[in-house]
């Protein structure tokens, strides 16, 4: 009981020292974290190490305890995959109140992610103050969310789906509006339906939020181009597009769709903004087609897939996270996506090759 209690204590002092820490980064203009991340990242990961079974027997498997990490970018980090077949989480099965699926082909297992109120909460500040960094800046006038997918019932694993329900309840003007449903094999979009209500919302004039995926977006102005449409969202409208496209039949380039965005709804160059984030972390990145960036309570490292070793600027390698926000589960880590970095951003190239098709793309028609 004594062991329990301190292990309870331990857990809820992470979790406070991390919200605060988030919420002191919250301002756009706050000073970048000194070595108080570090030396918070490295309590997390000690912690996660002796409560988390699969990462401690995975640590040791390559010859590391708790003892021998000493600087944040030695944790390390484990693999998407073991989402998939294993529960990687510190929780006790009894205060776990959401899971969060990745979304992928029919038939093949699902990571999960684990939620307890507690580190919900976590999450939801985490996204919230994200987005605000991200999207920045708001019109004063606020956003009325408008959604490509599901609502929150039809898809109540989905991290993608809570994450823009939070947000809409928290920040949308006006209750937001979800045009998706769930379908056979994924999400479905009516496209006609999507169409006419981006042209009655359009009419009061209100700056819009359009959220969805990558492929969605394809679908969209696919059928606006085909029809020689041109939406013409208000002044001050924004869309933002989480990625995915490895593994679906129609391929377009980053560059490519956010200009069919720009293009078919009426926006300018800044415009439409890049989601990066899947079910196994509790941050996201944002960025246009110059890079991403993380919030400072997450760092990013990438690896030569072959040896593990740290890549230099505009080197391809594969994309670890270090998210201070994953305190249910673990700190770092490894999402099977190759990137570089560019100075302060990172830019996505794919997948590594023997990666799996990832992400919400593969819940779109």
């Amino acid at each position: 009981m004594h062991l329990q209690n301190r292990v309870h204590d331990s857990f809820s002092n992470l979790l406070s020292d991390v919200h605060h820490f988030i919420g002191r980064c919250v301002p756009l203009g706050a000073p970048a974290p000194g070595p108080e991340w570090e030396a918070l990242a490295l309590q997390l990961f000690r912690f996660q190490y002796r409560n988390v079974h699969v990462y401690r027997v995975w640590c040791r498997s390559i010859g590391i305890d708790a003892e021998s990490v000493t600087d944040w970018k030695s944790i390390p980090a484990l693999p998407t995959a073991a989402f998939k077949d294993f529960d990687v989480s510190s929780l006790d099965p009894a205060d776990r109140v959401a899971v969060f699926h990745s979304s992928g082909t029919t038939g093949t297992q699902p990571s999960r992610h684990h939620h307890s109120e507690a580190t919900l909460g976590l999450y939801e500040a985490s996204l919230e103050a994200g987005f605000l960094r991200g999207m920045s800046p708001i019109p004063e006038s606020g956003f009325r969310f408008i959604s490509l997918t599901p609502e929150p019932t039809s898809a109540p694993h989905s991290s993608l789906v809570h994450m823009i329900a939070h947000l809409g309840r928290r920040l949308s003007v006006g209750k937001p509006v979800f045009l998706g449903r769930p379908g056979v094999d994924g999400w479905d979009l009516p496209l006609d339906g999507a169409g006419e209500t981006l042209v009655q919302l359009s009419r009061e004039g209100r700056p819009l939020l359009l959220l969805g995926t990558a492929f969605q977006m394809v679908h969209l102005t696919d059928r606006l181009a085909a029809s020689g449409s041109v939406l013409g969202l208000p002044a001050g409208s924004r869309v933002m597009e989480t990625g995915g496209y490895k593994g679906r039949s129609r391929t377009v380039p980053r560059e490519e769709l956010h200009a069919l965005i720009r293009a078919r709804l009426g926006l300018g160059e800044a415009g439409v903004v890049t989601e990066y984030g899947m079910s196994e972390l509790s941050s996201q990145a944002y960025g246009g087609e110059a890079g991403l960036e993380l919030p400072p309570w997450a760092r990013l490292v990438l690896v030569d897939p072959e040896t593990g070793t740290e890549v230099g600027d505009r080197m391809p390698g594969l994309v670890r996270i270090v998210d201070l926000a994953n305190v249910g589960s673990v700190i770092a880590v490894e999402t099977g996506d190759l990137a570089e970095r560019r100075g302060g951003t990172f830019r996505l190239l794919g997948r590594a090759a023997a990666a799996e098709p990832r992400g919400c793309s593969l819940m779109t028609p």
